[in-house]
This record gives structure tokens, sequence and C-alpha cells, in this order.
């Protein structure tokens, strides 16, 4: 196994751990529902799980036109499920009729460490596929 792909193996491996880590948590009175990828949308995490699966099966198969794609679109399926977290968030709380009732919820919801492992993932995924092919040695006799 090249180093390349060891890489992104460890990406996808964390791209699958970050799926079941905490991700957001609301703080009201005692902890209330903290919710992983799949409290948030079931078929968009399957869908993030079944890229992380697509890249390490590409990896096993060497496969690195697959591997390079799986790994860009889990990164920008990570990258548009926080930014859709966040929209979903701000514009929800947006909407009550109280002020001060919305800066107070707002402060209650707290993205949590399972971001961090996400986003992780998906760089290093990206990160091993920018290695070139591994270039013949030339013997000179």
């Amino acid at each position: 196994m090249r180093i390349s792909s060891l890489i992104s193996f460890i990406g996808f491996v964390l791209i699958i751990a970050g799926c079941y880590c905490r991700l957001l948590v609301f703080k009201v009175l005692v902890n209330w529902a903290h919710y992983d990828i799949f409290g948030l949308s079931k078929p968009y995490g399957i869908v993030v799980l079944l890229m992380a699966v697509i890249g390490i099966l590409a990896i096993a198969l060497d496969r690195r036109a697959l591997i390079k794609l799986s790994a860009y679109v889990s990164l920008a399926l990570i990258t548009l499920l926080f930014a859709g977290v966040v929209f979903q968030v701000k514009n929800t709380l947006s909407s009550l009729p109280f002020n001060f009732l919305a800066q107070l919820l707002s402060k209650a919801i707290r993205f949590k460490w399972g971001w961090y492992v996400l986003f992780a993932g998906g760089i290093l995924a990206v990160a091993g596929t920018f290695a070139s092919k591994p270039k013949p040695i030339k013997h000179t006799s």
C-alpha cells in the first residue's frame, strides 16, 4: 500500500468514525438530544457513509480515480452538511418573535468536537490524492 493510499484510508476511517460523534448539543436546563449525523439527516448521513465506504473499497482495489472522486465528494458533502446545519440553526432561531429569546437559544446550541473529526477525515482523504504515481526506477548498466 502506498503512503498516499494509507493517508486516504485513515481519512475515510475518520469520516466513518465522525459520523457517530457528537455534532450538536442543545443545552437549556440539561443536555437535551445530542445529535450525531443520523439525528440531523438520516439520508444525508447514509450518503456520507456510503462515499467513505466506496473510498475504502477503491483503496483496496487500487482505483486511483475512484479514490480521488470519493475523497472530493466526501469533503464537499461534509462542508455542505456543516453549512446546512449552521444555516438551519440561524434560520430557525431568527423566526422567533422575541430577539432576546433567539439570542438565548442560540447560545444554548453548541457545536461539538465531531465536526473536527469529520473535517480532519475529509481533508486527509483529499490529501492522500495529491501524491503522484510513483515513477519506475530506471536501471543503468
